[in-house]
């Protein structure tokens, strides 16, 4: 009727481990050491921030700390094709948002994407050219990230999917199916991009992913009957978190079934522009 999962501990439990991703991206950037100029290694410094049924729309509400590593391919003065490995925390609060804080709601969650994005820069840019010293620049792309909503009481933190808050897969609500901590996203942006060096180059960049959830937060409709969560203590504590009529709220909203969640990483970006040890090539630019 539920699943099992464990509902205690852990920010992420996917089937492959974060360390393991990471190393698999560190010999992919450094197999392509030797492949040209156009080519730039870097590390993304940050904040991540969640908007949904907790946050529909207050941008860096509840901001927290955001990393990850990149590879960009330049393929003009205009035009660059990257692939990112980001990873960070996003939250949410009833009673810090207050957006509805009688409904009292909160959730954490941590994030980890591996993404592909084209990038356009509105003026000639180079990395390592100092003719070319800055450009704005705009990006769009899409990829995958796992996502873990929990939530807290009396200091100890709880997966909620396992939970089913909202009568996910019970015989009561068929309609409602279990979520997946596994989602794609699109995301889009803005940035900018400037010359520190012959060999390292800045970014200043903003992007926000519209995802294929509405369950980063955990939730997303209406309150179910209690009854469908049996004698489940836990469920029963925290589906329904209200300061009012807590537990009587069967048929009511909970959230907004209509919209996905959304995410976004906001930072500073330091890439190195790989050397090209091609004969084509200028050695001075070099």
């Amino acid at each position: 009727m539920f699943e099992t999962d464990n509902p205690k501990n852990g920010l992420l439990s996917p089937h492959f481990s974060t360390k393991s991703i990471l190393y698999l991206a560190l010999i992919f950037f450094t197999s392509i050491s030797g492949y040209g100029q156009k080519n730039e290694v870097g590390l993304f410094f940050g904040g991540s921030y969640y908007i949904g049924d907790l946050n529909p729309s207050r941008q860096f509400a509840m901001t927290r700390p955001g990393a990850g590593v990149l590879y960009r391919y330049n393929v003009n003065d205009h035009l660059a094709f990257r692939g990112n490995v980001f990873w960070g925390s996003v939250a949410g609060d009833d009673a810090v948002i207050g957006y509805n804080e009688t409904r009292n709601l909160h959730f954490r969650s941590s994030v980890f994407e591996i993404s592909g994005q084209a990038e356009v820069n509105f003026l000639h840019f180079q990395p390592g050219d100092l003719e070319t010293p800055f450009s704005p620049y705009i990006f769009a792309g899409g990829g995958i990230f796992t996502f873990n909503p929990q939530a807290e009481i009396d200091g100890q933190w709880y997966n909620l999917k396992p939970l089913n808050t909202e009568g996910q897969g019970s015989e009561m609500y068929p309609e409602r199916k279990p979520y997946n901590l596994i989602s794609h996203n699109f995301l889009f942006g803005i940035g900018y991009k400037f010359n520190i060096t012959r060999q390292f180059t800045g970014a200043l960049e903003w992007g926000m992913r519209r995802t294929g959830t509405d369950y980063l937060d955990d939730v997303s409709t209406t309150y179910p009957d209690p009854a469908v969560f049996g004698q489940n203590q836990l469920a029963l504590e925290l589906y329904d978190r209200s300061l009012e009529n807590r537990g009587e709220n069967t048929g009511f909203q909970r959230g907004n079934p209509n919209n996905n969640d959304w995410y976004s990483f906001v930072g500073f970006i330091l890439t190195f522009r790989i050397k090209d040890f091609s004969w084509e090539k200028c050695p001075a630019y070099n």
